[in-house]
C-alpha cells in the first residue's frame, strides 16, 4: 500500500483585480491639475496668468471630475462588465472558449446530475479530486438506489499526479450478512479513501447527500426506468405510490432514515465506526445476534503494465483488472496499438447492474469509482431501520467481473501531462471493452495539434463508458453514450 502521506494539495484559484495601471494614471493627471504653490501669484490671489483664483478651482475641479470619468468608462470597456457588476470581483473575459467537457481546473462525470453538480460544489469550496468523488458516490447512494448505495461494493483507483503513484481501493471478497444478503462495504471504503487522499474535513462531504435525503430528491428517468421494469415487492414504500405502483419521473422521494444513518457517519472519527453503526442497526433490524465481522477494505498499490507509450494502471483481483491487463498485453505484443474491431460480447445470463463516477484535474490527478448492488435495486430487501437497499452480492457471487478501472499515464518529450482513466459499468464483457477503448486512444495520431483525449470514445456492445483525460493543461470529460452522464467542472 503506498504509505501514507497528507492530503493532496492543490493551487488555489487566484482571485482577479483589477488593473492599477489606471489608478496610477490617473494621481499623475490629479497632481498636474493641483496648483502648485512654487508658481508666481500676484498680489491679489490670482495666479500669473491672471485668471481669478476662484476660476482657476473650478476649472480644475471639472477637469479632473471629466478625466476621472473617462478613466472609469474606459476601465469598465475592457473588462467587459455592466455597471452593476462593478466591485464584483470577477475575472475579465477570457476570450476563449471551450468544447463542452473540457475545463481550465477539474471536472467531474457521474450518471445524475444532482451528483455531478455536488463534486463540482466541493471542488470550488477547495475540495481535491477525492473530496468530489466521494461527495458524488455518497449521492448516488440516496438518488440512485437501483445502481448503488450503502449496501454496495466498491472499487476505486486513483492517480496521485504530485507522487506518480496509483492506488486501488479494493472491498475485498464478498461477504454474506444474511442468507441472500451482502455485508454492505460502501461507507468504510469511501471514509477510508478520503481520509487517505481527501481534503476537506469528512463531515462537510456528507452535508450534501443528508439533505438530499431529508428534504427530498426527485426521480430521474433512470431511476424510474429501472422502477418500471422491476417488481416493487420489497421497495415499498420509498418508492411506490399509496396503490403499490412505482413512482414516475419528476417525484419527490425522502429517507428519514437513511438521512439519519449518514448523520451518524458523518460524526464517526474513523471509518471502521462508520461501516461498525450501520452494522449494528442492520443486525437488530434483521433480528441477528450481533453485526457480522467481515475483510475490511483496504488501500493498495495498483497493478502496473509498462508499455511503449507509457504505463497502465488497474485494480487487484478479485476485479477483472489483471484479466484487463492480459488483453490489453495480449493485444499490445499481437497487433500494437491499433482498434480492432468490436469483439464479439462474452456469453452471460445478465450484465451486472453496476455505477461509475470519474473526476480529474487539470494536473493529471484522477479518481475512478465503481460500485455495484449485483442486480437492479440489489436483493430488493428494503431495511425498516436504516432506509438501505441490500445487495445480494454475496460469498459465491462473481464480486469484482464488473469492476476494471484503467488509467493510463503517457511517456511525453515535453513537461506536458497526457494521462487518461476509462471506467465500464453495464456490460459482462467489461475487461473486453475497456480493451478496445484504450486501443483506440493508442492508435490515434499524436501530432501537435491533435494530441489529447479522445473526443468521441468508443465502446463494444450495451453499457456506458466514462472518459476523463487530462493534457496541455485543461480537464477533459466525455462518455458513451454521449449523454448519458452529465458532467460539470470549473
Amino acid at each position: 500500500m503506498e504509505p501514507e502521506a497528507g492530503p493532496v494539495l492543490y493551487q488555489k484559484l487566484q482571485v482577479w483585480e483589477p488593473s492599477l495601471e489606471s489608478e496610477e494614471e490617473e494621481e499623475e493627471i490629479s497632481e498636474q491639475l493641483i496648483p502648485d504653490a512654487s508658481r508666481p501669484h500676484d498680489s491679489s490671489g490670482n495666479k500669473a496668468g491672471h485668471l481669478p483664483g476662484a476660476w482657476a478651482q473650478l476649472v480644475a475641479a471639472l477637469l479632473l471630475l471629466a478625466v476621472s470619468f473617462s478613466l472609469a468608462v474606459r476601465q469598465l470597456c475592457s473588462s467587459g462588465a455592466s455597471p452593476g457588476a462593478l466591485g464584483s470581483g470577477a475575472p475579465p473575459a477570457s476570450g476563449h472558449s471551450h468544447r463542452p467537457g473540457m475545463y481550465h481546473h477539474g471536472a467531474i462525470i457521474s450518471p445524475a446530475a444532482e451528483c455531478s453538480r455536488l463534486g463540482r460544489e466541493l471542488f470550488v469550496a477547495g475540495g481535491n479530486i477525492v473530496d468530489a468523488g466521494v461527495g458524488a458516490a455518497l449521492c448516488l447512494a440516496v438518488v440512485h438506489p437501483h445502481a448503488t448505495g450503502l449496501g454496495a461494493m466498491y472499487w476505486g483507483l486513483f492517480h496521485n499526479s504530485s507522487s506518480g503513484n496509483s492506488t486501488a481501493l479494493t472491498s475485498g471478497p464478498a461477504q454474506t450478512l444474511a442468507p441472500g444478503l451482502g455485508l454492505p462495504a460502501a461507507l468504510p471504503a469511501l471514509h477510508m479513501l478520503h481520509a487517505h487522499f481527501g481534503r476537506l474535513p469528512w463531515p462537510h462531504l456528507l452535508v450534501g447527500p443528508i439533505s438530499l435525503a431529508q428534504k427530498g430528491f426527485l426521480v430521474d428517468t433512470s431511476l424510474a426506468s429501472a422502477l418500471a421494469a422491476q417488481d416493487t415487492k420489497g421497495l415499498c414504500p420509498l418508492l411506490c405510490h399509496a396503490n403499490g405502483t412505482p413512482l414516475g419521473p419528476g417525484t419527490r422521494v425522502t429517507n428519514t432514515k437513511l438521512a439519519a444513518v449518514l448523520h451518524k457517519a458523518s460524526l464517526a472519527p474513523t471509518p471502521d465506526l462508520s461501516g461498525d453503526a450501520l452494522l449494528s442497526l442492520l443486525a437488530e433490524d434483521l433480528g441477528l445476534e450481533g453485526p457480522s465481522a467481515g475483510p475490511r477494505p483496504t488501500l493498495e498499490p495498483a497493478l502496473q503494465l509498462p508499455v511503449p507509450q507509457g504505463i497502465l494502471f488497474t485494480t487487484p483481483r478479485p476485479s477483472a483488472g489483471p484479466e484487463l491487463l492480459e488483453l490489453l498485453e495480449a493485444s499490445l505484443q499481437s497487433a500494437g496499438p491499433s482498434p480492432a474491431p468490436c469483439p464479439a460480447l462474452l456469453q452471460a445470463a445478465a450484465a451486472p447492474r453496476s455505477s461509475v463516477l470519474a473526476t480529474v484535474d487539470s494536473g493529471g490527478s484522477v479518481l475512478l469509482l465503481t460500485s455495484s448492488l449485483n442486480s437492479s435495486f440489489g436483493s430488493g430487501h428494503l431495511s425498516p431501520s436504516t432506509g438501505i437497499l441490500l445487495s445480494n452480492l454475496v460469498a459465491e457471487s462473481a464480486a469484482g467481473a464488473w469492476a476494471c478501472p484503467l488509467i493510463f499515464r503517457g511517456i511525453s518529450d515535453d513537461t506536458e501531462v497526457d494521462v487518461l482513466g476509462l471506467v465500464a459499468s453495464g456490460t459482462p464483457a467489461a475487461a473486453t471493452v475497456m480493451t478496445h477503448a484504450l486501443l483506440s486512444h493508442l492508435a490515434r495520431p499524436q501530432t501537435p495539434d491533435q494530441q489529447g483525449p479522445t473526443e468521441s470514445p468508443r465502446a463494444c456492445g450495451q453499457g456506458t463508458l466514462l472518459q476523463v483525460a487530462a493534457h496541455t493543461e485543461h480537464a477533459h470529460v466525455s462518455s458513451v453514450p454521449s449523454g448519458c452522464c452529465p458532467f460539470q467542472g470549473f
